[in-house]
């Protein structure tokens, strides 16, 4: 699956978070950047002024509650 979200330097952590009790792979990217987004420096590294996009296979409530709080409108 496939989601565009926003993140704050202050949602960092809780995003990092909710991601590292998920027990399938999640990456987040910005362009031809991709990082482990149960990394919390891989995660920090990226531009919060742009849209980022999660990449995920699988279903954990708690995060997809996360991803909706942080969704934009495409």
């Amino acid at each position: 699956m496939e989601r565009k979200i926003k993140l704050s330097h202050t949602e960092v952590e809780h995003f990092v978070a909710v991601a590292t009790r998920c027990d399938f792979d999640i990456d987040i990217a910005y362009n031809r950047y991709r990082v482990d987004a149960k990394s919390f420096l891989g995660v920090f590294g990226l531009d919060f002024t742009k849209v980022l996009t999660v990449y995920y296979n699988g279903y954990n409530e708690e995060f997809e509650e996360l991803l909706k709080r942080c969704a934009i409108a495409c």
